[in-house]
Parts: C-alpha cells; structure tokens; sequence
C-alpha cells in the first residue's frame, strides 16, 4: 500500500469519523477494515467475521485489539490509561524504551475501543510515512558530465 495523498485523506476522515462516534458499530470497524488493513483483506473471512462477531457480541475493545494484533503485529499495547473521562491508548513498536525515548501513536476517545481504533490508525499513519521514507533515503544524483578533477593541494 503506498503512501499517497488521498490516502493520508482516507484516514484523517477516519479518524474525524471515530471522534465523532460514541461506540463501534459492525458498519464502522467494517469500514476501518475496507480502507486501512489490507493485511486483513488478504486473509481469509473468517478474520474479518471473527472481528465483527466481537463487536456483535459487545466484546468492542478485543476487536479493536484484534484488529492490531492481525493488521500491525509489529505494534503492542503500551499504555491504556483513564483521565478526567477520556481514555488515553498508547502504542509502540519498542516496549522495552523509556516512553521519553519511543515515537509512540496514541489516541484518546471517551469510549475504551474507539480510544485503541484511534491510537491504531495513528500507527497505521506511522507505518506507512516511515515505509515511504526508507523506500528512498538517499536523494538519487546524476552522473556528472565531461572529467572530475581532484583540485585539492595535498602538499
């Protein structure tokens, strides 16, 4: 999946539509699933069908950890925290770092699930500029025309 313009649109909207829900519905991770997990869309249905028979069933918050763990295995739960009313969900790739030192994605909602979606598509985000920036990390330069001379004085 590359990196583009409109794709970096698709998950801001996302994520403006998960601000404004008040819970997950099947329709809502349905659509998560249709435009961010391409891991998920390649695997069988019974992926897809066992997350949203989690969210049928009102387990929410093991589907939206589901969700992490089969779209962004490299990605763990770090810090799940509930302050002045709003759930507060930190990812990361290292665990082991002092937070201070690790480039977490975090989301924070009023409702637990939709807080862990939000942290999700902000390490999806991440996922995808840093796929983008190694894909070139040198500038490419071309070969330059006619000689190259060496004028330093090494005496």
């Amino acid at each position: 999946m590359s990196f583009d313009l409109n794709h970096e649109e698709h998950l801001r909207e996302l994520q403006k539509r998960l601000h404004r829900a008040r819970m997950i519905t099947p329709d809502l991770i349905a659509k998560v699933i249709a435009q961010v997990c391409p891991r998920l869309q390649a695997q069988r249905r019974a992926s897809k069908a066992r997350i949203i028979d989690f969210v049928e069933s009102g387990a929410c918050a093991d589907a939206a950890l589901a969700l992490l763990e089969s779209e962004l295995p490299q990605w763990k739960l770090r810090r799940l925290i509930y302050e002045d009313g709003e759930w507060h969900c930190a990812l990361s790739k290292h665990v082991g770092l002092p937070a201070e030192l690790d480039d977490m994605a975090e989301g924070n909602h009023e409702s637990l699930p939709l807080a862990i979606l939000s942290a999700f598509l902000a390490a999806r985000d991440q996922s995808l500029t840093a796929a983008e920036t190694r894909r070139n990390p040198v500038p490419l330069v071309g070969l330059p025309h006619g000689y190259a001379v060496c004028c330093d004085n090494f005496a």
